[in-house]
Order: C-alpha cells, then structure tokens, then sequence
C-alpha cells in the first residue's frame, strides 16, 4: 500500500496530460477529414474509388514506422512543404506535440473513415428525399437528416480512434521523439521507464493506459450496438 502511494505520488503525469491532448486533437482532425471522405465513398462510386479508398485504409495495415517515416518525407525539415514552413513561419512539426498529432491523426484515420462510410451508407435514402421534397437545401439535408442518422456509428469509431490514438507509438517516436515534458506521450513514458529498469513505474503507467482504453471501448461498443 505505501509502495502504490509512493509511486502515485512520485509519477510524473505529464505523459498522461500530454497524450489526451494528443488524442484529443488527432480525433477531431480524424472526424473532420473521416467525415468528409465517408460520406464521399458512400455516395459516390467511380473508376478507381476502391483504390483510393484502400490508399486511405494503408496506415491500418502499415507499420508505424512507415507512417512516420512518409510524415518525414513530406513535412520534414529536408522536404519542400518543411522548408516552406521553416523559411516563412519558422515553424516545424519535427520534435514537437503538433508532429505527434500528426502522425496520430494519421494513423487513426482509417478507423473513423471506416465507421462514417458504413454509417453513410446506411442511412435511409427515401429519408433524404423526403427532406428535399420539404425544400430543404442540400446541405440543410446532410446536416439535419443525414448526419444525425450516421452518427452513432461515426461516433463509435471517433472512440477507437481516440482509443488508438492514446496508444499511438511509433508513428510519433520518429516525427516528435520522446522529449521528457514536452513530447513524451504515456506509450513512450512506458518505453523509457522499461529501458530505465523503473519496472514499477512503468506497470502503473500500463494499468492507466489500459483503464483508459477499457472505458473507451465500452463506450464505443455502446454506440455501435445504437446503430
């Protein structure tokens, strides 16, 4: 008992701030762009949609080091957009919160896009055309019809994207590295306190995580059995 309260008290909670923030922001990132493509796989199929679609999905089946490799090809300092970025903004996201973000948002994707297409796709069409017959715009429609009827299942998969992003790896390692206080999420506290030999540490470290990840999807198989 004084040994767990020792270790409580000696915790650094940082990771743990840091990683919600994180996960937070990737799954709004996640819904905005998830939604958007959902709804356009659904709705709109054409010659080489499958493809796309199966680009999209690639971070899933991907090792994250191949994610965060391709963000450094693309954003990085030696690439085009990170020199522009450098140059004018003096702005990177290499060995920064934003590049963790990044790369999670990135590799949760697929897990919200996933969930809105199959929502979007079960959506009632004689509904939508009901609504149009009211004089209802297109986008009145989507937002007051389609949407709230694909939700439930666009909601359960911004969970496992949260969840996803929580636990969210290597993809950040090689874009924001595990600064202490500053980019070290709780999947890369975990890590140290290993190498550290802090097994104690770290084995409370996973018990958080994993009560995290519990509720979450709990949560998250409630919203899909509202489907």
């Amino acid at each position: 008992m004084d040994t767990t309260k020792s270790l409580l008290q000696s915790a650094d909670w940082f990771p743990l701030l840091l990683s919600l923030k994180v996960a937070s922001v990737a799954t709004v990132g996640c819904l905005v762009v998830g939604i958007g493509l959902g709804w356009w796989f659904a709705r709109h199929r054409f010659p080489g949609s499958g493809i796309l679609e199966a680009v999209f999905m690639l971070p899933l089946v991907l090792p994250p080091t191949v994610i965060g490799y391709g963000i450094l090809v693309l954003a990085g300092r030696r690439s085009p957009l990170g020199a522009w970025l450098r140059t004018h903004l003096d702005y990177t996201i290499i060995f920064s919160w934003h590049g963790a973000v990044v790369a999670s948002t990135v590799v949760a994707l697929p897990l919200v896009l996933k969930s809105a297409t199959a929502a979007f796709a079960g959506v009632d069409r004689s509904l939508e055309a009901a609504a149009s017959t009211l004089r209802q715009s297109p986008t009145s429609v989507f937002l007051r019809v389609t949407l709230p009827l694909a939700w439930p299942g666009i909601l359960a998969g911004a969970l496992l994207a949260f969840a996803r992003a929580m636990g969210e790896f290597g993809a950040s390692l090689m874009v924001a590295g595990s600064i202490p206080r500053q980019t070290q999420t709780l999947s890369m506290a975990i890590y140290d306190e290993v190498q550290a030999g802090h097994d104690d540490m770290a084995l409370l470290l996973v018990i958080v995580t994993s009560v995290i990840s519990v509720l979450v999807l709990v949560v998250s198989n409630r919203f899909f059995s509202l489907r």
